[in-house]
């Protein structure tokens, strides 16, 4: 009798445990049906200025015990209606959660995401701890200031020089709030960016719900003014005498260089950039500009002009010849006039 109940029970345990599997798997399709709530929002996300209008219906198609709006701001009372809008003419809750809720077999809500936003009061651009002009070679701070932004989350700060872009920050933060944010840019500028803008922009990212005007705004262009020492793109220049000789030492510098000259074959001192006369003997001329930052010299070798004495030996060449032809033929004639006199 034990050994028959022991066989018997191995069975109705296996048969148990498949009933309670099926039962769980029936129980969990009808639990999940429940979950879905028979609610739709239009739109299913709203994208709001601040102290702007929104509004957003929720509908059922299913009977029910009563449905609503829950919101800080435009909260609807449970009615029987199907379709019910939560509206708003000024929205200024920047955490506002709102969600429409129905009662069917049970109550559930939907939550509808809202982003409020705001383009900045202001976007400036500055350089921190420097007044007067930029020095060529040394690194400087920019700074662009955005205030009072939101949400800071859709925010990119990017900065340009010209309409060139150089360099864009987003933000990690999670705040719904406005916020005052300050971004940072290094530069070592050369003398090409002498006379160069610069300016930063402020760019809300408010995706395909957000408003289709831009968003974006821009701080005032900031020239730079650059210092830079005078720099020739050669050192040494030879130029060939001529009638007139010009010896041209201009260079680029700011502020502009003080020019001056040193030749043993100038008699007097010289500061103009250009250096042009026509009695200017060979040799060398050696030019200096200068400004705060630093001299550059460039030396000038004028050579004498070589004359083409080619034509001069072709005349001297064919003239010799020409006297040997003649001699020769005056030989021969003499030669033959000795051979018929003797006859």
């Amino acid at each position: 009798m034990q050994k028959g109940s022991f066989s018997l029970t191995i069975p109705f345990r296996i048969f148990y445990l498949l009933f309670l599997g099926f039962g769980f798997l029936c129980f969990s399709q009808i639990a999940g049906a429940q979950a879905e709530c028979p609610v739709q929002l239009n739109p299913q996300r709203v994208v709001v200025r601040y102290n702007g209008s929104v509004a957003v219906n929720c509908s059922t198609s299913v009977p029910h015990k009563g449905m609503g709006w829950e919101a800080s701001e435009g909260a609807v009372p449970k009615t029987s209606n199907s379709l019910i809008t939560w509206r708003v003419s000024h929205l200024t809750e920047w955490e506002i959660k709102p969600f429409c809720f129905i009662n069917y077999e049970g109550q559930c809500v939907v939550e509808l995401p809202v982003i409020i936003y705001k383009t900045p009061d202001n976007v400036s651009i500055s350089i921190v701890k420097r007044t007067g002009p930029m020095i060529e070679g040394e690194q400087y701070q920019l700074q662009c200031d955005v205030h009072d932004v939101a949400p800071v989350q859709n925010l990119t700060v990017k900065w340009y020089k010209g309409q060139t872009l150089l360099n864009q920050t987003t933000f990690t933060e999670d705040s719904k709030t406005p916020v005052n944010e300050t971004v940072t840019l290094l530069i070592r500028p050369d003398r090409d960016d002498d006379g160069a803008q610069y300016w930063c922009e402020a760019k809300l990212d408010l995706g395909a719900e957000g408003p289709q005007y831009s968003t974006n705004k821009t701080s005032a262009h900031l020239n730079v003014e650059l210092h830079y020492k005078p720099k020739h793109s050669n050192s040494t220049e030879t130029i060939i005498q001529k009638d007139v000789v010009t010896l041209n030492c201009t260079v680029k510098a700011n502020p502009a260089p003080v020019y001056k000259w040193y030749s043993d074959h100038l008699k007097e001192e010289i500061s103009s950039s250009v250096l042009q006369s026509s009695t200017l003997s060979p040799g060398n001329y050696t030019c200096t500009a200068t400004n705060y930052l630093g001299t550059d010299t460039k030396v000038f070798i004028i050579e004498a002009e070589q004359r083409d004495r080619t034509t001069f030996w072709v005349i001297v060449i064919c003239g010799v010849a020409l006297v040997v032809v003649l001699i020769v033929a005056y030989v021969i004639y003499k030669k033959r006039s000795s051979s018929n006199s003797i006859i």
